[in-house]
């Protein structure tokens, strides 16, 4: 069991990959405005582990 799961068929659609990544890093942005640095880095790390994962070495399954 991985922590994201990429084959997953609910990350199948592209428009849900980037909602994902999107909120994981738009959250770590507020709580960086919102003075809560600790939880800033743990999103925003989340957010481009994410990415990583979810956009550019995702490979659909046919």
């Amino acid at each position: 069991m991985t922590f994201l799961d990429p084959r997953h068929p609910f990350f199948r659609p592209l428009w849900r990959r980037v909602a994902v990544v999107a909120a994981c890093l738009g959250w770590g942005l507020f709580e960086f405005a919102s003075g809560a640095p600790f939880w800033g880095i743990l999103f925003t790390a989340a957010g481009a582990y994410a990415a990583w994962v979810l956009l550019i070495v995702f490979a659909p399954e046919e």
